[in-house]
This record gives C-alpha cells, sequence and structure tokens, in this order.
C-alpha cells in the first residue's frame, strides 16, 4: 500500500513529535523540517521507540528559500504540509518582532506558495 506523505515542520518540537506519532501509527510517511532551534534530534529516537518507525529527518531553516526549494522538489509528492516550526515566546515577540515576523510568517508563507506552485 503506498503511504500518503506529509510534512511536519518542526517536527522535532513537542506537539509536532506528538503529531508525528499520530501521523505514523496512522500509516502515513512522515517527513520532519526542523531547525532544532527548540528542540533536539534525540526525539527522532523517541518517536523510533514509540512506533517502530524513524521518519525521515532535515535539518533546515524554513527560512533559508533555496534549500527549502530543494527539498519541496524532492518531496513533490507531499500531500500536505502541518506547520509547527514557529517561534512562541510573547516577551521575545515584543523585543524582536522582525525575527518572529521572518520565522513565523515569511517562512510560512514562502512554502507554502512553494507548496501550491509546485502541484
Amino acid at each position: 500500500m503506498i503511504k500518503n506523505k506529509i510534512i511536519v515542520t518542526g517536527g522535532c518540537g513537542y506537539i509536532g513529535s506528538h503529531t508525528v506519532v499520530e501521523l505514523i501509527e496512522n500509516n502515513y510517511e512522515v517527513v520532519i523540517l526542523d531547525n532544532l532551534s527548540n528542540s533536539t534530534e534525540e526525539t527522532l529516537e523517541r518517536i523510533f521507540k514509540i512506533t517502530g518507525i524513524k521518519p525521515t529527518f532535515i535539518h533546515i531553516d524554513l527560512k533559508d528559500s533555496i534549500a527549502t526549494n530543494a527539498i519541496f522538489s524532492k518531496h513533490k509528492d507531499t500531500k500536505a504540509v502541518i506547520n509547527f516550526a514557529s517561534h512562541k515566546a510573547v516577551g521575545e515577540s515584543v523585543l524582536k518582532p522582525v525575527m518572529y515576523y521572518k520565522n513565523n510568517l515569511y517562512s510560512l508563507v514562502y512554502f507554502s506558495f512553494l507548496r501550491c506552485s509546485n502541484n
């Protein structure tokens, strides 16, 4: 049976990794994109211990448009993207609004554009 492929950005984080486990347990192929700024690659081993499957992992900063484009070109058969790759500290967002804008909005809009243009 061919599995549907889902990309999970921020998939090594707390909520992302729980989502990855649920997707794997529901027979999806998962590709995790994460820059590990708020998580660790050790999460992949925990996912493996729970599911028996180690998902594809790509260490990437989604603000890198060239690398992001290459990933979406390689994974054209992806059926959906679930985005958990966001900064989330309120105090820091007030002090560094441009950083939050670039990470939380620009990268989301950019890879959404890539996803639509690759179909």
